[in-house]
């Protein structure tokens, strides 16, 4: 098996889905032992340094939960990692989903959770 660079990791990184992400990190938490998005958070400073001045990054906000409040929840458990009585709260309550994203992947959580019915801004 040929060793996958760093490079090839990102590459293939960007192109998957959320949920894609979501199951990679448990696959590793689970092969490893280790959460990496602790990891990617600590690491997460430099990388934005680095990135070009076009790419900003948004803070999700959910306004409402809408009328299908919860095709709302299975949607922000899967997103956040969150259980269910957190993301239950969250859809009750309003506020941040996630914070300091880049601008595509706000952009497709905004319109994942809007096709269920939430109402999302973008910060």
């Amino acid at each position: 098996m040929a060793k996958l660079t760093k490079e090839d990791f990102i590459s293939a990184l960007k192109e998957m889905t959320i949920l894609e992400v979501k199951e990679l990190v448990d696959a590793m938490k689970e092969e490893f032992g280790v959460d990496p998005s602790a990891v990617a958070v600590a690491a997460a400073p430099d990388g934005g340094a680095t990135e070009d001045a076009g790419s900003a990054t948004k803070t999700v906000v959910l306004k409402s939960a809408g009328g299908n409040k919860i095709a709302v929840i299975k949607l922000l458990k899967e997103i956040t990692g969150l259980g269910l009585v957190e993301a239950k709260a969250l859809a009750d309550n309003g506020g941040n989903i996630k914070e300091n994203v880049a601008s595509d992947e706000a952009n497709q959580i905004k319109a994942q959770l809007e096709e269920a019915g939430a109402e999302i801004e973008l910060a």
